[in-house]
């Protein structure tokens, strides 16, 4: 009796072994043992080694765990028709479902859900060891598996689905929402993986905005509106704006300013000028940010289907997408957005809806719509009057100012926390 319950207590154990290597090697974090592996810790290289064979490991455990409980409720059976005649049926069974249940299921596996980056490190060599051994039986039983999903054409292999990849990407950053203390990694991480999907498009500084140099100007009249704007690239255009000629770097005006002996008359800015390079709205950003790595370049001119000048997209314009706004001594520091005391904001209507999202964590789509005001006429189906009030996807939209058929300036009242009407 002795002898067997040391056994049962081994064989107890061996289910709490595997109960924990089980729930502790599949929780693990992946990312956080590739990076160790880097680093050059042996430990987390075997714990990938046995995800890369996971149905092997899984078998093994499942194997062990199955031979030590079948096996430890017929000794525990014996027992107790050794100590109670055959009532010791209904007591060893009721006595191990309680053992099993508790201190090899529940508890073994809640400590390792709490802790499995450390258990999984730690148990990584035992469960080698025990992969290697019953590796051959798993083997066989794997094959018959196999045989069985296909004679009933259950596919084996899956191919990798990128768009499922990226959605597990986003939501495993949405998961960290609530810290605080990365809530701008979060929106990094975010903005990279929406490059492919933002085009130039929806993030350009639009022509009403920029600043074209008349070619046709005297030299000296020219030098001075350069070297007074506060941008490095400036279009040249002749004619009619829609005519670019080139893009002119300030660096190279300089240069040919200290050459001529500040002689302004004698340059040919023109000549100074390098040639344009137009791109289509409909580039994604991430194409432009390696067009722009490939042609060492950091100045493009969007254009539209029929050719017409829409605005300029610069490399810094896509760096901005990514860590946030970037500003130096010579930008103009206008957000667009003044938050009022009531919770509303008052919003320029060229404010982009990616930056209003990303800065307030909202949800407004951004598919049909760059801007604010593009959002507010795309859902009304009209050009509003000042004062007309609007309410889609839960926000309240009020039209302050109107200029011609161009909305500037809106009241934007988001939902209340706790919910908010949807559609309007």
């Amino acid at each position: 009796m002795i002898l067997g319950l040391s056994l049962i207590f081994l064989l107890l154990l061996l289910l709490f072994f595997f109960s924990t290597a089980e729930t502790s090697l599949t929780v693990v974090s992946r990312p956080l043992m590739h990076q160790m592996e880097i680093e050059g810790d042996r430990r987390a290289a075997l714990v990938n080694r046995l995800h890369d064979r996971k149905e092997r490991l899984l078998g093994s455990i499942l194997l062990g765990n199955t031979l030590a409980q079948i096996l430890a409720s017929a000794l525990a059976t014996s027992v107790a028709i050794a100590l109670y005649g055959d009532a010791g049926v209904a007591y060893g069974t009721g006595i191990m479902t309680v053992v099993v249940l508790v201190f090899c299921e529940i508890l073994p596996k809640t400590v390792a859900i709490h802790h499995a980056n450390k258990l999984a490190l730690f148990l990584a060599r035992p469960m080698r060891l025990v992969v290697w051994l019953l590796g051959p039986p798993i083997h066989a039983v794997q094959a018959l598996v196999n045989g069985l999903l296909r004679l009933f054409g259950v596919p084996l292999t899956t191919e990798a689905d990128l768009e499922a990849t990226l959605a597990e990407l986003r939501g495993a950053i949405d998961i960290h929402a609530a810290e605080e203390e990365v809530k701008h990694e979060r929106k990094m991480l975010r903005s990279i993986l929406d490059l492919a999907d933002v085009e130039v498009g929806e993030i350009m500084t639009h022509r009403k905005g920029l600043v074209m140099i008349d070619a046709d100007q005297p030299a000296a009249a020219l030098v001075d509106q350069i070297t007074a704007s506060p941008y490095t690239r400036l279009p040249l255009w002749r004619g009619e704006p829609d005519n670019i000629v080139g893009v002119l770097h300030s660096k190279a005006l300089l240069r040919a300013l200290r050459s001529h002996q500040d002689e302004a008359a004698e340059i040919d800015v023109v000549g100074l000028a390098t040639p344009p390079w137009f791109i289509p709205e409909s580039t994604s950003l991430l194409d432009q940010l390696q067009a722009f790595r490939k042609r060492r370049e950091h100045f493009a001119l969007v254009v539209d289907e029929y050719g017409s000048l829409l605005g300029v997209v610069t490399l810094e314009d896509i760096l901005e997408e990514i860590v946030g706004e970037i500003s130096d001594e010579h930008d103009v520091l206008v957000s667009g957005v003044r938050p009022q005391q009531d919770g509303s904001f008052l919003v320029n209507g060229d404010v982009t809806i990616r930056d209003l999202n990303r800065e307030y964590d909202w949800r407004l789509p951004d598919e049909d719509a760059a801007t604010i005001a593009g959002l507010l006429l795309h859902e009304s189906r009209m050009i509003p009057e000042v004062a007309q009030v609007f309410l889609f996807y839960g926000f309240r939209f009020e039209v302050l100012r109107r200029v011609r058929n161009q909305i500037t300036l809106i009241r934007l009242t988001p939902p209340r926390e706790g919910g908010g009407e949807e559609g309007a």
